[in-house]
């Protein structure tokens, strides 16, 4: 058998004079309404309100310890997004008295005494609204929880795209997975330290494995040659950078947008000799800034098939030596005092013996 869902309203009805919650009670429960909260005290309106959210209340305005507006004022205090109409129970029938209660909050009013029908079709009327504002206020945290996993998942796919492309990157050049570990830490640490936000570091610990994904648009013979480049092959080496930011192009994502200015920017040195675009101080993104400290660092302390490992204090000379001229004097300052920190991610990612 099918039920009224207004039926199951939960109804509050305040009232000091008992009669009039006598006779409001019995025309209710005459109309099926089961759930019906009688108070007879105004102060206890706070406390029946908050043990489950009424979905409609008949208030009456002249009562002891508070009357009417005071009780509207507490609860337009509690900042409900969906606060249940109130209807003003009141023997008064001037319109300076019905325009405070309607500006106080209240959505309709019933003269003392009631005529029957009409209070009835007024409650009907209020509870249907009510009923269908609840609905769409569900239907709203329904469609945000929706948008908001779609995007997670969004978010998650990139990432892995963004990692996947970085393995391919790996797999074409002498670098190893575990460079791009201890590189992408280093710079997430650096990052932090120089003020970036939890959510920003994120995304250059993230962003950071891509720096090199040009890489994958040079020929073998220049990008696997064991020796020394001739000058035209470096020409042709160096626009790895200008590829990288070409296939990191075109996404709105702060995940791909940062990968995109590393990719472009972290062979660019401080004093305007870098490339592709010879930018000089302040002019290159402090991601690039960032990534050139850590990426040459770990690339000078590790082994290649071409070159034997530097020691750690040669390489941490060779950052001291370039500050100013390849490096941010800030960003190389704030990596030699984390090197300790720096070293420990080293430690911890080493690469594995032949």
């Amino acid at each position: 058998m099918n039920t009224d869902p207004l039926d199951h309203a939960r109804i509050l009805i305040v009232d000091d004079e008992p009669a009039n919650l006598k006779l409001l009670d019995k025309m209710l429960a005459s109309q099926g309404y089961a759930q019906r909260i009688l108070i007879q005290d105004p102060r206890e309106v706070l406390d029946r309100y908050r043990e489950g959210r009424p979905d409609l209340i008949m208030l009456d305005i002249n009562m002891p310890y508070l009357d009417g507006y005071q009780v509207m004022e507490q609860l337009k205090a509690l900042d409900d997004p969906l606060l249940p109409p109130i209807i003003i129970l009141t023997a008064q029938h001037g319109q300076d008295f019905l325009l405070r209660a309607l500006a106080a909050g209240a959505r309709d009013f019933v003269t003392k005494p009631f005529d029957r029908n009409e209070l009835l079709m007024r409650v009907r009327n209020l509870l249907a609204a009510q009923l269908g504002h609840r609905m769409l206020h569900q239907q709203k945290d329904v469609l945000e929880e929706m948008v908001r996993q779609r995007t997670a998942e969004l978010n998650q796919t990139r990432l892995q795209v963004v990692q996947r492309l970085g393995r391919a990157a790996e797999y074409r050049d002498n670098e190893t997975g575990y460079h791009i570990i201890r590189m992408s830490q280093t710079s997430a640490l650096l990052a932090r330290k120089l003020g970036w936000s939890d959510a920003d570091c994120e995304l250059m610990l993230n962003a950071s494995p891509m720096h090199d994904i040009g890489k994958i648009g040079i020929p073998d013979p220049i990008l696997l040659k064991p020796g020394k480049l001739e000058p035209t092959e470096w020409e042709i080496m160096k626009t790895h950078a200008a590829i990288g930011a070409e296939l990191l192009d075109g996404d709105d994502s702060g995940l791909l947008r940062l990968a995109r200015e590393i990719a472009l920017t972290h062979h660019e040195k401080w004093d305007g000799s870098g490339y592709p675009q010879a930018l000089a101080g302040e002019a290159i993104p402090q991601s690039g800034r960032i990534v050139a400290v850590a990426d040459v660092f770990d690339a000078l302390t590790s082994a290649r098939p071409y070159k034997k490992a530097w020691t750690v204090e040669a390489a941490e000379a060779y950052v001291r030596d370039n500050a100013g001229s390849h490096f941010d004097p800030a960003v190389a300052a704030c990596f030699l005092d984390s090197l300790p920190e720096i070293l420990a991610i080293r430690d911890r990612h080493q690469e594995p013996e032949e």
